[in-house]
C-alpha cells in the first residue's frame, strides 16, 4: 500500500495545480484586463509545462507497477484506472506540443473574442489554422495510426466512437425534424415575450435560480460572461451567465444550465476532492446533468409557473398573459442562429453542424479559409434561412478557439442520456411537480444526486448513466418526451 499512497499524495498535488490552471482560464474570461492576454498565455503554458511534467512523471509508472491492486478497494482500483488512463495518454505527448497549446488556445481566446466583437472571422483565422495544425499533431501522437477523431474524442467521453456517435445522431435526426416541420405547420404558435429587462434585475433572478437549483454561494460565485461557462469542482466551482435586455430567457437559463454543471461537481463525494474521482466523470455526463437542470426541470410547465411569478415580481406584468402562456413561451420553437440559446428541439441540430464541421476541419478535407461558406451552407440546409453575420454563424461558440475538437458531440450524447435519468427520474418521483411549482426542485436535484452525481470519476460514462437509470441509455426516452412535450404545447 506504500506505493499506492505515494502515488495518491503525489496525484492530490497534480490535482490542486490543475484547480489553479483552470482558475486561470476563469479569471482571463470574467475579470481580467484585456492587454494582458499575451502575459496570460504566457502563465499558461508554463502551468501547463508543470502539469504536462508531473502527469508524465516516470515515478507513476513505478507507483503502478508496484501497487498491488488485488489489496486495494473499488474506490482505490477506480483512481488507479483512471490515473494509470491519463499518464498512458499524456506520455504520448511531446511536452513541447502541450506548452504550445497552452499558449496557442490562450491566445486563440482572446482573437476569438475580438474577432467576433468585429464580426471579422478573417481576424481569427490564422489563429484557428494554427490550433487545427497543433491539435492534428496531438492526434496523430494519440491515434496510434488510428482515427485522429476519436483520439481527441477520448479527452472528452472515454470509451466512445465517432462512428457510435453518428449512428445515435442519425437515429435522432428524422423525428426531430419530422416533430420541427410539424410544429412549424401547426396553426397554433405561442407568443414570444417581449419587452425590456434590465440587467441587474435579471442578474438578480439569476442568482435566485442558481440558488434554487442547489448552487452552493459559499463555495462558488456567478459573474458575466461572453460565453457562459463552468469551472472548478470540490469545495471552488465558478459559473457565469451573459444578459441581453430584450431575451431574459437567454441569462436565465444559461444560469440554470452552468448551475448543473457547478451542482455535479459540487455533489461528487467529498472523500474524492483533489482524488481523479473527484470530479465529473466524462462531459456527456456533465452535459446530462446541465440539460436536464434546463429542460427537463427548468422549462417544465410546473417549474415555469413558479417562474412567470418570479418575473412579475421584478419586472410588473409581462406581454403574456398567464402561466400557460408564458410556458409556451420558454418552449417557443423559432428562428434563432445560437446554439447556446436554442429551443430544446433544435439544439440538437446545430450540434450535428458542428460535429460534422470539425471532423472535416481536423481531417483536411475542410480549409479553415472554407469554414464560413461551408458553416452558412450547411446552416440554411439545416434550418432554413441563412446567417446574417459571423458573429451568429461561425464565431459563436468559443470552443474551437481553445481548441475543444471532439466536445461538441458531448452536447447531444448528454441529451441523450438526460432522456434517460428523465425518464428513470419521473418513474422514481411521481409528485415532483407539486414540488417544482413551488420553485422546489430539491427531490430531482437530490435524486440525480444520489443516483448519479456523488460517485464522481468512479464508473465509466455510460456505466454510471446504466446505474442510474437502471437500462443502457437509448435515443428513444429523448425523442418520446420531445414528441409528448411539443405535441401538447402546439395542440398537434
Amino acid at each position: 500500500m506504500q506505493a499506492y499512497s505515494e502515488l495518491m499524495a503525489f496525484q492530490r498535488e497534480t490535482e490542486a495545480l490543475g484547480q489553479i490552471a483552470g482558475r486561470l482560464g476563469w479569471d482571463q474570461e470574467t475579470m481580467m484586463a484585456r492587454g494582458s492576454s499575451n502575459q496570460r498565455a504566457e502563465e499558461g503554458a508554463a502551468m501547463e509545462g508543470v502539469l504536462h511534467a508531473r502527469r508524465t512523471d516516470p515515478k507513476i509508472a513505478q507507483w503502478l507497477e508496484q501497487t498491488d491492486e488485488s489489496a486495494l478497494s473499488v474506490v482505490e482500483r477506480a483512481n488507479l484506472r483512471l490515473i494509470r488512463r491519463k499518464y498512458e495518454r499524456t506520455a504520448k505527448v511531446p511536452a513541447r506540443l502541450a506548452a504550445e497549446l497552452a499558449r496557442a488556445t490562450s491566445l486563440g481566446q482572446g482573437i476569438w473574442a475580438e474577432a467576433r466583437a468585429n464580426e471579422d472571422f478573417v481576424a481569427f483565422a490564422p489563429a484557428l489554422k494554427d490550433l487545427i495544425k497543433l491539435r492534428q499533431e496531438e492526434a496523430d501522437a494519440l491515434a496510434d495510426g488510428g482515427d485522429r477523431y476519436d483520439a481527441l474524442l477520448q479527452e472528452y467521453e472515454p470509451g466512445v466512437t465517432a462512428a457510435e456517435l453518428s449512428s445515435m445522431f442519425g437515429a435522432l435526426r428524422p423525428r426531430l425534424v419530422a416533430l420541427r416541420e410539424k410544429i412549424l405547420g401547426a396553426s397554433h404558435q405561442p407568443e414570444k415575450l417581449s419587452g425590456t429587462f434590465t440587467a441587474d434585475k435579471q442578474m438578480k433572478i439569476a442568482h435566485t435560480l442558481a440558488a434554487n437549483f442547489g448552487f452552493n454561494f459559499d463555495m462558488g460565485r456567478l459573474d458575466k460572461a461572453v460565453h457562459p461557462f463552468s469551472n472548478g469542482s470540490g469545495q471552488d466551482v465558478r459559473i457565469t451567465t451573459r444578459t441581453v435586455e430584450s431575451d431574459p430567457f437567454n441569462c436565465f437559463y444559461s444560469t440554470i444550465h452552468e448551475a448543473g454543471h457547478a451542482c455535479y461537481e459540487l455533489g461528487v463525494d467529498a472523500a474524492y476532492h483533489l482524488t481523479p474521482l473527484g470530479c465529473g466523470v466524462s462531459m456527456g455526463v456533465h452535459e446530462s446533468q446541465s440539460r436536464i437542470y434546463e429542460n427537463q426541470i427548468g422549462r417544465s410547465e410546473a417549474f415555469t409557473s413558479y417562474l412567470f411569478d418570479l418575473m412579475r415580481q421584478e419586472f410588473g406584468d409581462l406581454s403574456v398573459a398567464d402561466a400557460e402562456a408564458f410556458y409556451g413561451s420558454v418552449n417557443r420553437v423559432g428562428e434563432g442562429y445560437i446554439r447556446t440559446e436554442a429551443d430544446e428541439l433544435q439544439y440538437n441540430l446545430h450540434v450535428l453542424l458542428r460535429f460534422d464541421l470539425e471532423q472535416k476541419l481536423l481531417s483536411g478535407e475542410l480549409a479553415v479559409e472554407d469554414l464560413p461558406t461551408a458553416w452558412n451552407e450547411r446552416f440554411e440546409r439545416d434550418f432554413g434561412f441563412a446567417v446574417d453575420k459571423p458573429s451568429n454563424g461561425c464565431l459563436q461558440d468559443v470552443h474551437w478557439s481553445v481548441g475543444y475538437f471532439g466536445y461538441f458531440p458531448t452536447y447531444s450524447l448528454g441529451n441523450v442520456y438526460a432522456g434517460c435519468l428523465n425518464q428513470a427520474m419521473r418513474q422514481a418521483l411521481p409528485d415532483l411537480d407539486a414540488s417544482l411549482v413551488k420553485g422546489d426542485t430539491s427531490p430531482a436535484t437530490g435524486w440525480l444526486r444520489e443516483n448519479l452525481q456523488q460517485h464522481g470519476g468512479l464508473y465509466e460514462p455510460r456505466d454510471v448513466i446504466e446505474k442510474a437509470c437502471g437500462f443502457a441509455p437509448t435515443e428513444a426516452p429523448l425523442l418520446n418526451y420531445l414528441e409528448e412535450k411539443f405535441s401538447a404545447i402546439y395542440k398537434l
